[in-house]
């Protein structure tokens, strides 16, 4: 960890946050999804703007977040040419036998926490998010 503290780990709002999914991954953000069942809607987002690294499966349970080994820092900072300020390390449930290791890097971390509903309602509050897949039916 630095001076800055860059590298520690972070604290989750308080909640369920069982089951996880990855949202959007582009160039410009790495978006994972939680909440204790993503049926039908999820309660809170990690958004990473700017990754440049991810290994992390696009869906997972049970997550152990912790800051990353020096090992884990030295293979990203030698991968990317220096440092970054958000590196995010974690064992999850893939569903294998083992849990897997992940590891994001990114320049900044935003964390949502609000309810994104992932079923066209058309009782929903004004304002409600829907995730982006949700389109309301045809009238």
């Amino acid at each position: 960890m630095d001076a800055e503290g860059r590298h520690a780990g972070f604290r989750l709002p308080e909640g369920s946050w069982w089951d996880w999914d990855v949202l959007a991954w582009d160039a410009g953000q790495f978006r994972l999804a939680a909440g204790h069942d993503l049926t039908y809607h999820h309660g809170l987002e990690l958004v990473f703007e700017e990754p440049v690294f991810v290994s992390c499966p696009s869906s997972f349970q049970d997550p152990t977040f912790r800051a990353p080994s020096r090992d884990e820092l030295l293979k990203v900072s030698l991968r990317l040419g220096g440092e970054l300020p958000v590196v995010v390390a974690f064992e999850a449930d893939a569903g294998g036998q083992e849990p897997i290791s992940c590891l994001i890097a990114a320049e900044r971390l935003v964390i949502v926490q609000e309810t994104v509903l992932r079923y066209w309602r058309d009782d929903a509050a004004p304002g409600q998010r829907f995730a982006a897949w949700v389109r309301p039916p045809d009238v």
